[in-house]
């Protein structure tokens, strides 16, 4: 017999009662406990009509303290009912397994200790962009990065491809304390960003609607103005392609030779 006490962590999506699917919502609806992590209280409080014992895990971030140290806590939060043998939900708004380092942690550990675990995906802000940008990854491609990860190191991307860049607001951030970083931190990724793109390339920065009567925010600006431009923390910024793809010569040549070896083959046949 298992050890009793599960957890389960599911995504809301993004809009409020917009984007949440019949199997997260019974997962919310069975469990014996649901722990929230969501955009703001008008959610919460919703979610308080599906479940008569919503726990919100918003209380575990404190001014000036690492966001890691917050995490742990939450994590610890979670384990700690589920090892009483209780059915625990968490539900976090968008996916629960995209930017979130709560819930891969708490499955992960209570895997470990031999508790049955799931998560149910949900609409993340990646699904909404594609959608409100009109952008098809499948056309040019879709690079993502967190923004600081970005600019803490030396990665290799590609200008023909869209580049998307997540929590700008907390750009150049080292102490998982501040829940935004000034101008000058911006700076920063603009002066990276400009090793590779023109300072007028039009940029996006671009927020998901978390209301059904809000709007998603769009607004268009040139990447060399993003320093002075007020930013929240739901905002990501979208690089669009600065060039045409440049096709692959010596590829090409070898797949012209491996099309004709195949024809002459089919031929044989």
């Amino acid at each position: 017999m298992g050890v009793k006490g599960s957890l389960v962590c599911v995504g809301i999506g993004m809009t409020l009662g917009s984007h949440l699917t019949p199997l997260a919502r019974s997962y919310i609806v069975k469990a014996d406990l649901v722990f929230a992590a969501v955009s703001d209280g008008i959610v919460e409080m919703w979610l308080g009509e599906l479940h008569r014992e919503v726990r919100s895990l918003q209380p575990f971030y404190q001014a000036h303290s690492s966001r890691a140290d917050s995490y742990a806590q939450m994590v610890e939060a979670m384990l700690a009912e589920v090892r009483t043998g209780k059915r625990v939900c968490g539900a976090f708004y968008g996916h629960p397994g995209v930017f979130a380092w709560v819930p891969h942690r708490a499955l992960e550990l209570a895997a470990a200790e031999g508790y049955e675990t799931h998560m149910e995906p949900g609409i993340s802000a990646e699904d909404c962009l594609y959608a409100d940008l009109r952008i098809d990854p499948g056309q040019f491609g879709c690079q993502h990065y967190e923004a600081s990860q970005f600019m803490f190191y030396q990665r290799r991307f590609d200008q023909s491809a869209y580049l998307i860049l997540w929590q700008v607001a907390v750009a150049g951030d080292r102490s998982l304390a501040r829940l935004s970083t000034s101008g000058a931190y911006r700076q920063v990724l603009v002066d990276i960003l400009l090793r590779d793109y023109p300072p007028e390339h039009s940029v996006v920065l671009y927020s998901a609607a978390t209301l059904p009567v809000l709007q998603p925010r769009v607004q268009r600006i040139a990447l060399k103005d993003l320093p002075h431009c007020a930013i929240d923390l739901q905002m990501t910024l979208v690089v669009p392609p600065a060039h045409a793809m440049q096709a692959d010569r010596e590829t090409a040549l070898r797949l012209d030779a491996l099309d004709a070896t195949e024809g002459e083959s089919v031929c044989l046949r």
